[in-house]
């Protein structure tokens, strides 16, 4: 199941991120993904009020979606997972997608996908594909 999600989320590159801190938060995010920690890696200030919940409470949930108005085109991803600092060997990823970031010096963030609910309306009305990770 999660090669079907990853190839929907291969194709884009805007996350919806949601946060809990003192107040619920939500932002849109540029992401870049890496298959082998199942994760999306996405730039951050530190003092954002999204970060700073997730200084908080690192469990985070989220969306990617296609923008359609055809019902039988819809896709979309609904995601839970933690944020936790991005290690070295995945900031390369996130440059390569986005080579003029590296000029801003951005904080960056891993996102470790916990838990993936896709709808996926071209393999039939209200179709389901879901993936959870193995602790």
């Amino acid at each position: 199941m999660l090669k079907k999600i990853e190839s929907f989320m291969g194709k884009h590159h805007l996350l919806s991120l949601a946060t809990q801190g003192e107040r619920l938060w939500c932002c849109s995010m540029f992401y870049a993904y890496d298959s082998q920690t199942v994760s999306f890696i996405v730039a951050s200030d530190e003092t954002t009020e999204h970060m700073n919940n997730v200084a908080q409470n690192l469990h985070i949930a989220g969306t990617v979606a296609l923008e359609t108005k055809t019902v039988g085109k819809i896709q979309g991803i609904q995601f839970t997972g933690v944020v936790e600092r991005c290690p070295e060997g995945l900031k390369k990823l996130y440059f390569e997608a986005f080579p003029y970031a590296r000029v801003m010096n951005p904080t960056l963030w891993a996102i470790r996908l916990d838990e993936v609910k896709m709808t996926d309306n071209t393999l039939g009305f209200g179709k389901k594909v879901t993936w959870k990770r193995e602790f």
